[in-house]
């Protein structure tokens, strides 16, 4: 065989292969191709092997359809009551028309962290401090339903947008600081009086209990008696009633009502 001749099949060879290689191209399951034939979108690809025309005559843009989480940089907003603070906020989003995405914005997460900074000024500019702290959950799906319609366009569905910190200036801080524990004394006042009124109600309807009943008198005295008793007390004080020691105090009166003199201790000794 001519030399010539087998140079030149070995070199097609070569060539084939090495266009058949350029040629291939895999695309994972959460992956899509979309493939452009002399800057014309002519297909989109994927998942799993695939050819496209190699040397320049088709290009391949692929996209990952899994859920992005972008950082929202600290943004410096003015609440609706003139209150300034730092928001930071994450944003969880996915692709959901690649075609859209590669042809109708030039970055399409560069173009979403931005729109996601001027939507989040705007909405926390019209809510007040007590709105941001207080309903974060509606300021979230606010957020939310605003970014997504206007990212729509560009083939990205919005799922999550999540408000993280807010950074507030140290006055307000200690300002806050203050309020709350103004607060949470005001509480505690009207516990211990809200405490003190049913204390005296009780005492209130123990007394009328008392009063109409006689014999819960004398059970009380003989529960107190007890509860002396348990403690060890070495010395007990027992109240009589003046009607008991009534004769003894009779006795000892003159006739003309004067009390009785006590006894002489010196001559009494004598």
């Amino acid at each position: 065989m001519d030399f010539g001749l087998l140079a030149i099949i070995i070199v097609i060879l070569v060539l084939a292969l090495i266009a058949l290689f350029s040629s291939l191209r895999i695309a994972a399951e959460y992956e899509r191709g979309v493939v452009f034939r002399l800057g014309r979108l002519i297909a989109l690809k994927g998942p799993g092997l695939f050819f496209i025309i190699p040397f320049g005559v088709d290009r391949l843009v692929k996209i990952d359809l899994r859920t992005i989480t972008l950082e929202v940089p600290p943004q410096e907003v003015i609440t609706n009551d003139n209150v300034t603070a730092k928001v930071n906020a994450v944003i969880y989003f996915q692709v959901v028309d690649p075609r859209r995405a590669v042809t109708q914005v030039l970055n399409f997460i560069n173009a979403t962290s931005q729109i996601s900074q001027t939507t989040l000024r705007a909405v926390l500019g019209q809510s007040t401090l007590d709105e941001l702290l207080a309903e974060r959950e509606k300021i979230n799906q606010t957020l939310q339903k605003i970014i997504d319609e206007q990212t729509e366009p560009w083939g990205i569905k919005v799922a999550v947008v999540e408000i993280k910190d807010v950074e507030l200036p140290t006055t307000m801080q200690r300002a806050m600081a203050k309020q709350a524990e103004a607060e949470r004394e005001k509480r505690a006042k009207i516990i211990n009086a809200d405490g003190e009124f049913q204390a005296s109600q009780t005492l209130a309807n123990a007394a009328r209990v008392i009063s109409s009943e006689p014999g819960a008198l004398q059970l009380r005295f003989l529960q107190t008696m007890v509860e002396i008793g348990s403690e060890k007390n070495t010395t007990v004080i027992l109240p009589l009633p003046i009607e008991l020691i009534r004769p003894l105090i009779d006795v000892g009166r003159r006739t003309d009502g004067s009390p009785a003199p006590l006894p002489d201790r010196a001559s009494k000794s004598d």
